[in-house]
C-alpha cells in the first residue's frame, strides 16, 4: 500500500479548494494573470507567489509590489482597467471568463474517483475556493449540483472573511457542513490555501503538487502531498 493512501473513513467532512484540485481551472486562471500582467513580463513562479489561491484583489496587488508598482485599492465596482487594483482584478476577470466560456474545463479524473469514494463512505463535502467565479466553474464542468455548501470569494466579500493564508472561509465550511476541525480534512494546491488549513487546525491538510511546489506546499503546512487525488486511494 503506498504511503500516500488514506483511509478516508476516518473523517467525517472534506473541504475541497477548487481550482487546480477538483479541475484544472488554474491554467486558466494562470494565462488570464499572464494577459493581464504582460507589461511586467508574469512568469509561473509569479503565479506560485503571488496570486494562486488569494483572493483576486489581493493577488493584483501582491504582484504589483512585487515589481514595485503602487496603484490605489479602489472599490470592486470599479470598470475593469488599469488605474485601481479593483480595476486590474476586475479586467483579469473578464479575460478569465471569457477563456473559460471559450474553452470549458474537464475535472480532474482523479478527483472525481476521490469524491465518489467520499460518497459511496456518506462523508460530507464542500468547496472552499477564493474565487468569485467558483460556481460558474463548476457549472463549466458539469459538477454544478454536486455540492450543497460552497465558500467562495463572493460568500467571502459579503460576509467580510478575510481570504487564505487566514482560516476564517475554511472554518465557515466545517460550520456549514455541521463538523468540527478535528474530524474535518482540508484539500488544497496553494500554500496559502494549505496554510489557512494548517492555522485552523483541521485534522488532515492534504496538499495537491500540480506544479512542482510539493516541498512549499510541505512547509506551509501541508501532512501530506500527492501529485494526484487518486493516489489517496487504495
Amino acid at each position: 500500500m503506498s504511503d500516500a493512501v488514506i483511509d478516508w473513513g476516518r473523517y467525517r467532512a472534506v473541504l475541497f479548494d477548487l481550482d487546480g484540485v477538483i479541475t484544472p481551472t488554474a491554467s486558466v486562471h494562470e494565462r488570464a494573470w499572464s494577459e493581464l500582467f504582460a507589461p511586467w513580463d508574469f512568469t509561473p513562479e509569479d503565479y506560485l507567489a503571488n496570486v494562486d489561491g488569494k483572493p483576486r484583489y489581493d493577488g493584483v496587488q501582491a504582484f504589483l509590489a512585487s515589481r514595485g508598482v503602487e496603484l490605489p485599492w479602489g472599490d470592486p465596482d470599479d470598470p475593469p482597467g488599469d488605474d485601481t487594483i479593483c480595476a486590474m482584478g476586475n479586467r483579469k476577470n473578464v479575460v478569465f471568463n471569457e477563456l473559460l466560456e471559450r474553452d470549458g474545463v474537464d475535472p480532474y479524473p482523479g478527483s472525481l474517483r476521490v469524491l465518489d469514494h467520499l460518497d459511496e463512505l456518506g462523508i460530507v463535502q464542500a468547496i472552499v475556493s477564493s474565487s468569485k467565479n467558483a460556481r460558474s466553474v463548476l457549472d463549466a464542468a458539469g459538477l454544478g449540483g454536486r455540492f450543497e455548501h460552497i465558500v467562495d470569494g463572493v460568500a467571502a466579500a459579503t460576509l467580510g472573511l478575510t481570504g487564505k493564508p487566514a482560516p476564517s472561509m475554511f472554518l465557515l465550511g466545517a460550520a456549514l457542513v455541521g463538523v468540527g476541525t478535528q474530524d474535518s480534512v482540508v484539500v488544497e494546491d496553494a500554500t496559502s490555501g494549505v496554510a489557512a488549513g494548517a492555522a485552523g487546525g483541521f485534522a488532515l491538510v492534504l496538499g495537491v503538487d500540480r506544479g512542482g511546489n510539493a516541498e512549499a506546499l510541505t512547509a506551509a503546512g501541508a501532512h501530506l502531498v500527492v501529485t494526484d487525488l487518486d493516489e489517496t486511494l487504495a
